[in-house]
């Protein structure tokens, strides 16, 4: 039998609720370096993050700085940005991953699946297919191939290039 290791899940699943810090505001002001560490794009009104808990290699979150719920909460530039921002982590992943697909969504409320409930943010997923295997489905795991830091490093640049188009 293979073992599979991958530590840094740990904290994931064990842990409980017992911060009453949003995530999305203290990774960007008073965070952990390994929450800065997963920035790697930062605009005027929003930021694109890794997820530290992927679904896939290059999961990321485009994130206003200002802490609100709801896309009805976000002022017109907030939403503007947060929409282009959307738009180039779309192309940021297909230049560093050549996706088959993706998706991307805002999950608003428990029913419907946000993990934070207080914080709106756009996920943008890459998929390839066959990426959801055995192993999601039997083993409730999933295999990611490259390590944090190194998405971040493939994908800074490229938003960097991006971003001095505009």
């Amino acid at each position: 039998m293979e073992r599979l290791w991958s530590p840094w899940r740990l904290e994931y699943v064990t842990r409980g609720d017992t911060s009453s810090e949003c995530i999305f505001c203290v990774g960007t002001t008073q965070g952990s370096p390994l929450q800065r560490d997963l920035i790697v794009f930062e605009g005027t009104t929003a930021y694109v993050i890794l997820n530290l808990y992927p679904y896939n290699n290059g999961h990321l979150m485009v994130v206003p700085y200002r802490h609100v719920a709801t896309l009805g909460e976000l002022t017109d530039a907030e939403l503007q940005e947060i929409g282009m921002l959307t738009q180039r982590s779309e192309a940021a992943l297909t230049e560093a991953y050549q996706p088959h697909g993706m998706n991307i969504g805002i999950n608003l409320g428990k029913s419907a699946g946000a993990g934070i409930l207080e914080h709106v943010h756009v996920h943008v997923v890459p998929r390839w297919s066959g990426d959801t295997n055995f192993m999601t489905v039997v083993g409730e795991m999933r295999v990611l191939p490259e390590d944090l830091g190194a998405s971040a490093a493939r994908l800074r640049p490229i938003f960097a290039r991006l971003a001095s188009r505009t």
